[in-house]
């Protein structure tokens, strides 16, 4: 018998699932459902342009071996196309029946063409004429020529055209430029706030764009292009120079999935095929508006507060003093930070403070995502400029980040850093920034580690941890990790980083294989872990292997998940679990027992293979007894949520944790923020209740 292993594609399915469900609820305010509907929609045009592009890629070349779950790209794909087909049809019945009658009820108006009075039509004419009609580039469809080539992810106006003159008949296509959004605003006397959508306006007045000739038919669709091409790393003498060819390509790749409007004419229709090339099984009818994640500007509307979630504000870490020296408090202690409840400020202001102080010699980091408007970009930039070593690992293989980090990587070199393009043949994904200073003639070195983006923007919605230390064995393990990337040499093992893909998979196998040897021999045994994917089969099988041992194992995994759970056989001792909530589960924690002297690490690295075996990451001790102490309760109270929870089934299915009669709400994402919240409130109280003796600069020969 096959060791039991869930599809990855349809575990992510359910994974998207989980978030519809959140959107299907009618007790959450009602930007927060569009929002999560909008984050669907968007987590769906990644999938297809990753993994569904990869699974028919290997269809097309004859692939015909399955996959560990069983399935083969082609069967795969089929049983794929009906899970996302039933998903996409929940979608638009949400929107359409339930959220726009919500949205109407408070004031937010979606209209049609037809809905506008006779001085809004003159108003949106106007802006047609003067905002958008200079903006837009018809293309024409010659069926005797090559297809015009249509970007991926914008929408597209196709149109019908009929010439008075000699009745003749042609296809022309209209791109909505992305930088005009897709809510056109409309005044409304009834107040609130009205908008049509930008293709609905420009269908209207298509004529405009035709002189002489008369639009008789038109319809919306976007196509989603193949996202699964990489650098031929073999041949890339200029990786960045690669990379922008990668970036055009991806623009015009193979299409993988054509949205096209249910109402739209047959003719058009069968033009559209031609034009993107789509089969029969990638087009997907929709009953509404394609390209749902563009919904997402609604949640965020202004004037309109009260339709979603209260703010929960990043608190002051009460390990850090407001306005202290950044290195004088990491010195004091090492620093444990849960974001985005505790705020990433102190890991902004650190590197901030390294570019202006005159004792920071070198900063070296790996970025891997980081915001568009980068605080930490800027301050390496300064700390180049002010003459400092730095060393920056910009990672142009962060998959749809790439265009981004080319423009700061070129930022970053012209100001004087020294550029390193990511290792050949792997990605680097760990998160880890090191400061040498010196301090009484002597070098120290200041290590954070963490488990995600050095990006602020992220660093609000997503719940990570950081690590501060300026502990020597750490500090030393992160220069030989920068030599090792930087210098192209062997990642070895180091005296307390654990890295990828030398290290980390055999040490976790190790870890899991000591809890089940305990258990056989009757010790208490326990493994918790938390991550974002658990797909790596030798993991699985390790964790099969200590449940059938008796190890209690807990795993909190936010998206794919291949373990299966409650096999009688192999996973009766396995519980797994799935928050979604507010916040993006982001943070890798890993707990084992080790008969009673706990192992606790934080990481970067998922349980999946690419993670394991292809990627550069970091599994970092946690050896402190407070900060492991912190770790393990965090951990633990992923398990008591019975709001946002939900259980993975056997097969793949999740089932949301319901409360017992007259059992507690227990939310965690607001547990943890009422937390931070109360320890900020009592170290505040606490600093104020300290006395400072006021020490005159010159001696007054009183006596008071």
């Amino acid at each position: 018998m096959a060791t039991p292993y869930l599809n990855r594609e349809l575990s992510w399915v359910e994974f998207n699932q989980r978030v519809l469900n959140e959107a299907l609820r009618d007790d959450l305010p009602l930007l927060e459902r569009v929002k999560f509907l909008a984050i669907t929609a968007s987590n769906l045009d990644e999938f297809f342009q990753v993994r569904i592009g990869s699974l028919m890629l290997m269809r097309r070349s004859g692939r015909k071996t399955p996959d560990a779950s069983g399935l083969t790209p082609a069967r795969n794909l089929t049983i794929l196309r009906q899970r996302i087909l039933k998903m996409s049809a929940d979608q638009y019945a949400l929107l359409t029946e339930t959220l726009v009658p919500e949205l109407v009820k408070v004031g937010i108006h979606p209209l049609e063409l037809d809905d506008l009075t006779d001085s809004q039509k003159a108003q949106t004419a106007a802006t047609f004429e003067d905002a958008i009609f200079p903006l837009l580039t018809p293309l024409a469809v010659d069926p005797t020529s090559s297809p015009p080539n249509i970007p991926g992810l914008q929408i597209i106006v196709a149109c019908r055209l009929l010439d008075p003159e000699n009745q003749s008949v042609r296809h022309a296509l209209i791109p909505m430029p992305e930088i005009l959004g897709r809510r056109i605003h409309v005044a409304s006397e009834i107040g609130g706030h009205a908008f049509v959508l930008i293709e609905d306006l420009v269908a209207a007045h298509a004529n405009m764009l035709f002189p002489g000739e008369t639009v008789t038919a038109t319809t919306a669709f976007r196509v989603t292009r193949n996202g699964d091409i990489a650098v031929q790393e073999e041949d890339a003498i200029d990786l960045a120079g690669e990379m922008e060819d990668v970036l055009t390509a991806r623009r015009f790749a193979d299409t993988v999935r054509l949205e096209l409007r249910s109402d739209a004419p047959r003719d058009l229709v069968r033009m559209i095929h031609a034009v993107t090339g789509a089969a029969p099984q990638e087009v997907y009818r929709v009953d509404g508006p394609p390209g749902l994640a563009s919904f997402m500007e609604l949640a965020f509307l202004s004037d309109f507060d009260h339709l979603r979630d209260a703010d929960w504000p990043a608190q002051n870490s009460p390990s850090i003093t407001p306005g202290a020296s950044m290195f004088e408090t990491i010195a004091s202690n090492d620093v444990l930070l849960f974001h985005p409840y505790e705020s990433f400020e102190p890991v902004m202001r650190l590197i901030e403070q390294a570019a202006e102080d005159p004792d920071v010699i070198a900063i070296k980091q790996v970025l891997y995502r980081t915001a568009r408007k980068s605080r930490i970009i800027d301050a390496l930039i300064k700390a180049a400029e002010n003459g400092k070593h730095v060393t920056a690992l910009v990672e142009l293989k962060a998959r749809f980040d790439e265009a981004r980090n080319l423009d700061r990587a070129d930022e970053l070199q012209r100001a004087g850093a020294q550029i390193v393009y990511g290792v050949k043949g792997l990605k680097t994904h760990a998160k880890i920034c090191l400061i040498v200073r010196r301090e009484s003639g002597r070098l120290r070195r200041y290590v954070h580690l963490g488990t995600g983006n050095y990006n602020e923007a992220t660093s609000k919605l997503y719940t990570d941890l950081s690590y501060l230390t300026c502990k020597p064995d750490y500090g030393n393990d992160a220069s030989l990790f920068f030599n090792a990337v930087t210098g192209r040499s062997k990642l070895l093992r180091f005296q307390r980083l654990v890295p990828a893909p030398t290290a980390m998979k055999p040490t976790l196998l190790e870890l899991i294989a000591g809890e089940a040897e305990r258990a056989k021999q009757g010790l208490p045994a326990r493994i918790i872990a938390k991550v974002n994917s658990l797909q790596d089969p030798d993991i699985i099988s390790a964790l099969y292997r200590a449940s059938q041992a008796g190890v209690e194992i807990r795993l909190n995994v936010r998206g794919i998940c291949c373990l299966k759970p409650g096999d009688p056989k192999y996973s009766k001792n396995i519980e797994v679990i799935s928050v979604i909530d507010r916040f993006l589960e982001h943070a890798r924690l890993f707990y084992f027992h080790q008969g009673g002297d706990a192992e606790i690490y934080i990481s970067s690295a998922d349980w999946m293979t690419r993670n394991l075996e292809k990627r550069v990451e970091l599994m970092i001790p946690i050896e402190e007894a407070p900060l492991k102490r912190r770790l393990l309760r965090i951990l633990e109270a992923y398990f008591q949520d019975n709001t946002q929870a939900s259980r993975i089934l056997q097969d793949g299915t999740s089932q949301r944790l319901i409360r017992t009669k007259g059992q507690k709400a227990f939310r965690v994402q607001d547990h943890f923020y009422q937390q931070a919240r109360k320890a900020a409130k009592a170290r505040e109280h606490e600093r104020a209740m300290t006395f400072e003796p006021h020490v005159p600069t010159e001696y007054s020969g009183k006596i008071v």
